[in-house]
């Protein structure tokens, strides 16, 4: 099992390694990070350790640099940027120091295999490679909720481990990044997953450039011309949507989805290999010429997205009728042809796409606190007035982070106005260590203390998503609504403080719903 640092292993490409002052097994970084095992050095030149957390015993990546100081300035603020994101599909980062001599980031250890490693056994099936797919985009919606860019979106930096879970590591941007650059990246995750070749040479992703393992990748299969093959050329069993949808992500002249939305997508894609996965219904986001099938390569150069989904439905309402007509023949009346006078809408109700995904505007919230004094209800707008400096805050409780034997825990209500679709809900908070859950439920109460109380008791059966248990950063995302359910009502429900100002306290700065 190799654990990555930037996602590769150093090739011909990569920096020289410092060795001075280099650790060895048995140190305690920061008097807390035990070093176990140096497992390799990136591409970037830098160590990769297996530690633990002496304090929590958990088993930790540590990534080190030398020198540190301003020459890791870059590695330590993508670090400390990514901390504050915490998503299940990202890698977990606890901490970033600077010692001088050398600067090192700790986060999650993953045990399992890097998709780079994976796909050299082979290429993935079609279900596999969009579950992957669909595991990075929910990243990267959550990390471009914050107005942030990864920025390093490759084969190496996605990891697979071994109980199944996808995740997303080693955040490294620079001003030339951007989410586009992070979408269309997934294209060429989902095009190495299903070919097991990288297409860099054609979309010089960030992180297949030299100098990070450009040489352990294989380059794309090319036409004469230069124009990349599509994953159907390269291998037979690609679902036709499946390569659609990965071309078009990797065609420059394709406007690309949002993170958020390409996401959803692929969530809707991503079902049992045992549900007919591999049909070819797919998405009707993607056009397809329903002339003469042109080439291949022709055809991987050619895709354009929809002009909007009424065209596309009906283009296929259209060619499903004339396909009727012919095969009724010379008996078919003409004053009835159904492509002259369509009389039902039955098929464009049974294909309509999902409605895009986007911000639910809050239409009010109020604190909810069963067990107090009534003193912390106030400032319950500041939640969701767009103003992330200020927000609702607890008071400084003395006693313990659990409230003592105050109360169970306190939390903000939120009201989206009517009932919708719900993706994510992202909060905002003012310090690390806080922990909290998300509840739904269908009853609006008055805000009095048996109010409260019964709207306690009626949400907390109703959980969104897991719980986060002291969490190391500022911002928790939940994400597991269910598709076919509709939302009004949200409970964030707070039951540990963080330390502050020797006591424990906690503000919410802002709640951010993404739906449609």
């Amino acid at each position: 099992m190799t654990q990555v640092g930037e996602g590769q292993d150093a090739d011909e490409s990569a920096p020289p390694v410092m060795t001075f002052g280099a650790p060895t097994a048995g140190e305690i970084l920061a008097e807390r990070y035990e070093l176990v095992e140096h497992i390799n050095n990136d591409s970037a030149g830098r160590l990769v350790w297996r530690g633990v957390d002496v304090v929590l015993r958990r088993p930790v990546a540590v990534v080190l640099r030398y020198p540190g100081g301003d020459s890791a300035t870059e590695m330590l603020q993508a670090a400390v940027a990514a901390s504050r994101v915490i998503h299940p599909n990202l890698v977990g980062v606890y901490d970033a120091i600077d010692e001088g001599e050398r600067a090192y980031v700790v986060r999650e250890w993953v045990d399992g295999r890097s998709l780079r490693e994976l796909a050299a056994d082979g290429p993935l099936d079609g279900a596999r490679a969009t579950t992957i797919g669909n595991a990075v985009a929910s990243a990267l919606a959550a990390v471009h909720a914050t107005d942030m860019v990864h920025g390093n979106v490759h084969p190496g930096t996605v990891m697979i481990s071994d109980d199944g879970r996808v995740v997303l590591a080693d955040a490294r941007t620079d001003g030339d990044d951007s989410q586009e650059s992070d979408i269309r990246a997934v294209g060429g995750i989902l095009y190495f997953a299903l070919t097991g070749h990288w297409p860099h040479a054609e979309a010089p992703l960030r992180g297949a450039t030299a100098g990070h393992g450009r040489a352990a990748i294989p380059d794309a299969v090319r036409d004469a011309t230069g124009a990349l093959a599509a994953p159907r050329q390269v291998r037979a069993g690609v679902p036709a949507y499946l390569d659609d949808l990965t071309m078009d992500l990797l065609d420059a002249e394709v406007a690309p989805p949002s993170s958020d939305v390409l996401a959803a997508e692929l969530a809707r894609l991503d079902v049992p290999a045992d549900d007919h996965y591999l049909d070819n219904s797919g998405p009707l986001r993607f056009a397809a010429d329903t002339g003469d099938e042109p080439s291949p390569l022709a055809a991987a150069g050619g895709r354009k997205v929809a002009i909007g989904i009424a065209g596309l439905l009906a283009v296929a309402l259209v060619g499903l009728l004339i396909g009727i007509s012919a095969l009724g023949g010379d008996d078919k009346d003409p004053q009835t042809n159904p492509v002259a006078q369509p009389t039902s809408s039955a098929p464009a109700d049974d294909a309509s796409p999902a409605p895009a995904v986007g911000p639910i505007k809050i239409s009010k919230a109020q604190i909810i606190d069963p067990d107090g004094d009534r003193t912390e209800v106030k400032d319950a707008d500041k939640v969701f007035d767009g103003d992330e400096d200020e927000g609702w805050e607890t008071q400084t409780y003395r006693r313990a982070a659990n409230f003592g034997n105050l109360k169970k825990g306190m939390g903000v209500w939120v009201d989206l106005g009517s009932e919708r679709s719900v993706k994510s809900v992202q909060v905002l908070l003012s310090a690390q260590g806080a922990s909290a859950q998300l509840f739904h439920g269908t009853t609006e109460h008055p805000s009095t203390k048996s109010g409260d109380a019964q709207l306690v008791a009626e949400y907390q059966q109703k959980p969104v998503g897991r719980a986060f248990e002291e969490h190391d950063g500022t911002t928790m995302t939940f994400t597991g609504f269910d598709a076919e359910q509709k939302y009004r009502y949200l409970l964030f429900w707070i039951t540990e403080l963080p330390d502050s100002d020797g006591g424990y306290k906690l503000g919410v700065q802002e709640i951010k719903v993404q739906g449609s």
